[in-house]
């Protein structure tokens, strides 16, 4: 399987293709909860918020192998740190594009100021910003084609 590439760019094309009336191929998440979800990921690999291993140690390095290989995400996966009753905080989807937008800007400036920064994911462990980018590439890739937005 291919996973979105890691761009600006090509996010905001996919995101282009999406309205708040868009609904989920599985899952329960508006296209607005679903934007606002992958900015939390951005700000998880910032380092930013509260997040702590929720596996042993020894079973992140197992798990983080998932990383390197073409397998997609599971669909209709429930997480502890993303909660389906999570409140939207933005006004409307176009705000929140705008948010992920911003933040994604912010995650390119500082993986250029602090390449060596590692990050916490609550499954995978400590993270470089090198796996982040393929957290990303699979976390996107998942949620994009659960709006029907990618192949």
């Amino acid at each position: 399987m291919s996973f979105i590439e890691t761009d600006l760019s090509t996010f905001l094309e996919v995101l282009g293709k999406i309205d708040a009336s868009s609904q989920p191929l599985w899952g329960n998440m508006s296209a607005q909860r679903m934007v606002e979800h992958l900015t939390d990921g951005i700000n998880m690999s910032r380092g930013l918020g509260n997040f702590n291993l929720v596996v042993p140690e020894e079973r992140a390095e197992q798990l983080k192998q998932f990383l390197y290989t073409d397998k997609p995400m599971a669909q209709n996966m429930q997480v502890p740190f993303a909660l389906p009753d999570t409140a939207l905080r933005n006004a409307d989807l176009d705000d929140a594009i705008d948010e992920f937008t911003i933040t994604w800007v912010d995650y390119e400036e500082e993986k250029d100021e602090e390449p060596e920064k590692l990050a916490v994911h609550p499954f995978y462990g400590n993270l470089t910003r090198e796996e982040w980018l393929k957290v990303h590439a699979k976390h996107f890739t998942h949620h994009f084609k659960q709006f029907g937005l990618m192949e």
